[in-house]
């Protein structure tokens, strides 16, 4: 089940995506139960409610799709450093934790979070912000949605908590990461985190082998799959939750393989203009451009 949202007619919907079809079926829900997108949706399902009905069906090139929940309601857990290859690029640059750098897996997932207002859609506009930094940066990520609500989740029950997927780029703006040395400021600015193009069920992935992709202007820059993850899911939701309940809606992404611009010699640092498309199998194509 892929859910969407998207603005048909001037009004904000929430849908039910069938990509071979090319059409969205439109749930029949109120104006403000559409206004956080998607969010209504997982709420609905994780208090034992059965999906809205579809009002109408409509072609999916009628639509502008939104960032499927449109405003998380609180920041989006991001976990660093998840793939080997990605953690020896890091060190390589020199862009560490604090001020040391290692080429070695960390021993325990590393958490940092993106604010809300940072969300943006498929096909929105990622902001160049210049003047403020010259090295901006993309990073292809699979997110997991929370679909209950729990904390202290055993690594044996986590997987029961994830209702889905979504395709994250954590923007970067490197220059600042490495000025201020903790990342949230530099993950942070407006547009920084584009996401989409929709919520896909779990039960339509397999998370634990599923190719990441990006391009940058067609060029392949990133390419591997979550069966190199350091931490799996399951270690991710467990550590996150020992102390810190989860909501039905709360997003986590699950960190970036190699590939990213300050990993090239010399870097590859996107300008204004520039594409990102990153692919996730199951999921689709979220692409964004430079402004």
């Amino acid at each position: 089940m892929k859910i969407a949202t998207f603005i048909y007619q001037q009004q904000r919907c929430v849908g039910q995506v069938d990509p071979e079809a090319q059409k969205i079926g439109i749930f029949d829900i109120s104006q403000s139960q559409a206004k956080n997108g998607a969010q209504y949706i997982i709420e609905l399902l994780a208090n034992g409610e059965t999906l809205p009905e579809i009002r109408q069906s409509v072609a999916l090139a009628d639509v502008i799709l939104e960032a499927p929940i449109i405003r998380p309601r609180r920041n989006i857990f991001c976990v660093g450093k998840n793939y080997l290859d990605h953690v020896k690029e890091v060190a390589k640059s020199g862009l560490g934790s604090g001020t040391t750098s290692s080429a070695a897996a960390p021993e325990y997932p590393i958490f940092f979070s993106k604010v809300p207002e940072s969300v943006i859609g498929h096909q929105a506009s990622i902001l160049s912000h210049e003047g403020l930094t010259e090295q901006l940066d993309y990073e292809a990520e699979l997110a997991l949605i929370i679909g209950k609500q729990g904390r202290g989740i055993s690594q044996e029950e986590a997987l029961d908590y994830v209702w889905g997927y979504t395709i994250i780029n954590d923007v970067s703006a490197r220059d600042l990461q490495k000025r201020h040395q903790q990342w949230h400021l530099a993950k942070s600015l407006d547009s920084f985190c584009p996401m989409g193009p929709w919520l896909v069920s779990k039960d339509e992935i397999n998370h634990q082998d599923t190719l990441v992709k990006c391009w940058v202007n067609g060029e392949l820059r990133q390419n591997s799959s979550t069966s190199q993850f350091i931490f799996d899911i399951s270690t991710i939701i467990a550590t996150l939750s020992a102390g810190i309940t989860l909501y039905p809606g709360d997003i986590i992404a699950t960190g970036t393989p190699s590939g990213v611009g300050m990993g090239f010699s010399p870097p590859k640092f996107l300008k204004s203009g520039d594409v990102v498309t990153i692919e996730i199998d199951g999921i689709g194509k979220l692409e964004n451009t430079v402004r």
